[in-house]
């Protein structure tokens, strides 16, 4: 349920006051926001927000430097701290914003936890299921607090996971394995398509090595994007509470709290079943060492994409920059395309299957 809430108003004097100590408050009209603690996460990056603290940025709700969706809009509205008594007194921006921009979305409204369609003082993991067809509606609708899953506190603590684990965990691995498979390919044994033909099998030097690595670093991403589109995004069946469960544990906690810092990255345990499970798949479809190689390959892929995909939500990358665009391509992901921007490390595979987030919705700042 979606209710309204009534902070007492707000002096012009505090907010002055308060910017000028550093803190980034910002004014839809009358109405305030304090965005301090959003400010190293917003995808215009942090300069362009702090230069609109104390403004009226309801121009920049439709406009420059980018659309924002009804789904942003409710996520401002967790921030709102009050109305302002005196308007006039608020400080201005050097550059002139447009007055005649449309008004706020009156669905912009904060969701009450006490009264959402689930009970944000219990486990989530096992409410989700009953919510039925409002299920999709829900998940999509991103809220800005940290999501408990599971009654114990050990199963708890095992679906959570820091960034640097998964870097500390991994990154040895690939060095030992990529040591591994190299000087096993330098004995001159490897030949590829052996099992079928020995006359025309062919030989795999360790030379070849680099090459199959970055091979199975290409297949990862290929990997990456169908398992986003395909298994994070499938739509559960409004009537299957089994599936609704293992859609939220899967991808949909992160897309209703898309700034949970715990959530972000895959915790060690589980990942390691699912990463067994590709090897073991490999080893039946190629020699072994060769499989090795391109499972390393695909593993140093899988350490980039869970880095990049925690930085993209907490990383302020240079304006113009690769990182940057990623970054505004996922956000838009999370807030207004839903249904494709399927491309974390990169854009190329949304481009054949179709599922490119139009560039119109990225405009430009004057």
């Amino acid at each position: 349920m979606l209710v309204a809430r009534v902070p007492p108003p707000c002096l012009a004097a505090e907010v002055r006051d308060r910017c000028a100590r550093g803190e980034c408050l910002v004014r839809c009209r009358r109405r305030l926001y304090d965005l301090s603690a959003f400010v190293r996460l917003h995808p215009g990056g942090e300069r362009l927000l702090r230069s609109r603290a104390g403004t009226d940025v309801s121009a920049a709700l439709d406009g420059p430097p980018h659309r924002h969706s009804a789904n942003a809009r409710r996520w401002l509205e967790q921030y709102y701290v009050g109305e302002l008594r005196d308007e006039q007194s608020c400080p201005k921006v050097e550059k002139p914003l447009d007055a005649a921009s449309p008004r706020l979305d009156p669905r912009c409204k904060p969701v009450d936890v006490g009264t959402d369609l689930v009970d944000w003082r219990k486990p989530l993991l096992w409410q989700v299921g009953y919510l039925g067809e409002k299920y999709d509606e829900w998940v999509h609708q991103p809220v800005d607090r940290p999501i408990r899953l599971f009654h114990s506190d050990f199963v708890e603590a095992l679906s959570k996971t820091a960034w640097y684990v998964v870097f500390l965990v991994w990154t040895p691995v690939v060095l030992y394995l990529s040591w591994v498979s190299y000087t096993a390919l330098a004995q001159g044994n490897t030949r590829l398509f052996a099992s079928f033909t020995t006359e025309y099998s062919i030989p795999v030097h360790k030379y070849y090595f680099p090459f199959i690595f970055l091979l199975g670093m290409f297949l990862w991403s290929l990997l990456e994007y169908l398992i986003h589109r395909f298994v994070f995004h499938m739509k559960p069946p409004a009537s299957n509470y089994y599936l609704i469960t293992l859609h939220f544990l899967l991808h949909g906690q992160h897309h209703k709290s898309p700034f949970d810092s715990s959530r972000l990255v895959f915790p060690p345990v589980p990942a390691s079943l699912v990463i067994a499970f590709f090897y073991g798949m490999l080893r039946l479809l190629l020699p072994e060492v060769l499989g090795l190689s391109v499972f390393v390959g695909g593993l140093c892929g899988y350490v980039v994409y869970d880095m990049m995909h925690y930085y993209l939500h907490y990383g302020s990358p240079k304006e113009g920059t690769y990182l940057y665009g990623l970054k505004a391509y996922h956000v838009k992901h999370h807030f207004e395309h839903q249904k494709s921007g399927f491309g974390i490390t990169t854009r190329f595979w949304d481009h054949p299957f179709q599922t490119l987030i139009p560039e119109e919705t990225f405009e430009k700042e004057d």
